[in-house]
């Protein structure tokens, strides 16, 4: 399935979403579990919140092994038998489709928490064995600025759909199979999504290509298995880990992707919660209120496509965070203000059993609920608009290019602080005093203290926007846009045919930016791997 044709193939209009359809299961898979698992596991399955942070957080650290492997393992099958003919990205996408129904293990409900945790673990395997090969795919088949814009934009419209599916899917099922809020909901759900995450990796597989192989790349025959080898793997794929991090513009995107998402996982965990207990909302509520979220998230990619070519990634990414802040202090009013209406609570809810509410709640929450997504389709759109560009930063420095070892780090990255800010949030949660609902009483409502709802506020409010400022703090300098893109493909082209010197001062200067390394050290010309 490898590609035989030229570098100059490009991409069409079926590329383009063919390849952007695998974030149905790379954000539709995380869109699921982040807006619905926590609350899954509290409401209908007798977990804790801290038991509940465990399961979503603990697989991640394990990943820390698992995704650079991946990374550095498809890299490195260009050299055999399997990656030549196969593909070495594609094979892993191969593998992980028969296998991706498995999802609906995760939402059986009555289990254990060795369960839980063990089908989790399964899952965010074959995710990751997806997602790292898969991620490669765009930066392989073009090296164009726009065209790698073209792939980030149908990837992000696909990514906010699926959203958009996650949450409202609750409200279908529960219209639909008699009105019963229940775990049945959730087992529904997932069991659809896992159809369709195997649906678009065959559409990835048959609308994509891989780099096709340099002359230099075929003339390399595979070494021979030896043991010697094989303890070299973890040496050199955690050699090649750390380098990564020696380019200046890797760094400072990894700070615009963590400000970002983690600021999103925070909120995502809260959220359900927040609604809950602060509205006394049911499962309906919350996926109505999620799905109007995605939708004004949607919206924004859409905007954020040209935006972040006009005026950069960096601005872009002040701006959607600027949105979100607006939208998380309008909740904290919210908390406080409790408005009325005709004398009463605004947030009283109608019936004491579903938790339904006014139809001038759901009024007043449609500001920050839209404001808030209108920030985070930015946030979820710039770091991975900036992605396709960091292997050409890379490739200045090293003469290499090393896709799949980037996309292993970020998603390390990635899971390891999410982990880290899913656990802390479940913990946070549960030391402020909620307390879950058992699964027998899952319809009740349950009466929290005081002090377990202004910390879960509290949580939603002043989470994200922490995370949101360090972002925007340690990516202040960040300058990868399409101007300096174009004048880096340049002197890449200088540097591959020969040249030491740089075009001109200016061109020295903005390579040597992205890079953090001196002209006179680039193309290999250093110690980095």
């Amino acid at each position: 399935m490898t590609s035989t044709l030229s570098s100059v193939r490009s991409p069409r209009w079926y590329n383009y979403w063919g390849w952007g359809s695998g974030d149905m299961l790379g954000a539709g898979a995380q869109a699921v579990i982040t807006g619905w698992l926590f609350y899954f596991f509290t409401t209908f399955c007798d977990l804790a919140p801290v038991e509940a942070g465990l399961i979503l957080g603990l697989p991640r650290l394990l990943e820390a092994i698992t995704c650079p492997l991946i990374g550095y393992v498809s890299d490195n099958l260009r050299h055999t038998w399997i990656g030549r003919t196969v593909g070495r990205r594609k094979i892993f996408l191969l593998i992980t489709i028969p296998l991706l129904p498995s999802f609906a293990l995760i939402f059986i409900s009555g289990q254990t928490f060795v369960y839980y945790l063990t089908t989790f673990i399964f899952f965010e395997l074959l995710y990751t064995m997806f997602l790292i090969p898969w991620e490669t795919l765009a930066a392989e088949m073009t090296k164009d600025y726009k065209e790698k814009a073209k792939f980030a934009g149908a990837r992000m419209l696909v990514a906010q759909s699926s959203a958009i599916l996650a949450s409202y899917l609750p409200t279908l099922i529960i219209n639909n199979f008699g009105g019963k809020d229940s775990a049945q909901t959730f087992l529904i759900m997932a069991t659809i999504f896992g159809l369709l995450f195997s649906a678009v990796v065959i559409l990835v597989v048959i609308f994509t290509w891989e780099r096709p192989f340099t002359e230099a790349e075929k003339a390399v025959k595979a070494e021979p298995p030896s043991l010697r080898k094989a303890l070299l793997i973890p040496v050199n794929m955690f050699r090649d880990l750390f380098s990564t991090l020696r380019i200046r513009a890797f760094r400072q995107h990894l700070s615009i992707y963590l400000g970002g998402y983690i600021s999103q996982d925070i909120f995502n965990t809260a959220f359900p919660i927040f609604v809950a207990t602060v509205m006394l909302g049911a499962t309906v509520m919350i996926s109505q209120m999620m799905t109007v979220m995605y939708v004004a998230q949607l919206l924004s990619v859409m905007v954020a496509i040209h935006l972040v070519i006009r005026i950069g990634p960096v601005i872009a990414y002040r701006i959607a965070a600027g949105f979100f802040t607006s939208a998380l202090m309008l909740l904290l009013i919210f908390y406080f203000v409790r408005p009325m209406v005709g004398g009463q609570d605004l947030f009283a809810p109608i019936n004491p059993v579903s938790g339904g509410f006014n139809l001038s709640a759901a009024f007043w929450l449609l500001g920050p609920i839209v404001l808030a997504g209108l920030g985070r389709g930015t946030l979820n759109f710039v770091p991975w608009s900036v992605y396709n560009y960091l292997p050409d930063v890379d490739e200045a420095v090293t003469g290499q290019r090393r896709e799949g070892i980037f996309a292993g780090v970020m998603t390390l990255v990635r899971k390891v602080a999410q982990s880290g800010a899913i656990i802390l949030t479940g913990w946070i949660i549960e030391a402020g005093g909620y307390v879950s609902p058992k699964a027998g009483a899952a319809g009740a409502v349950v009466v929290q203290t005081p002090g377990a709802v202004a910390t879960v506020a509290g949580l939603l409010v002043f989470g994200p926007m922490l995370v949101m400022a360090a972002g925007a703090i340690l990516s202040w300098s960040f300058r990868l846009d399409q101007p300096s893109h174009a004048v880096l493909m340049n002197e890449i082209d200088r540097l591959r045919a020969g040249e030491t010197e740089p075009s001109s001062p200016e061109a020295k200067t903005i390579v040597e930016g992205l890079t953090g390394w001196r002209y006179d050290r680039l193309w290999g010309r250093n110690r980095l791997t």
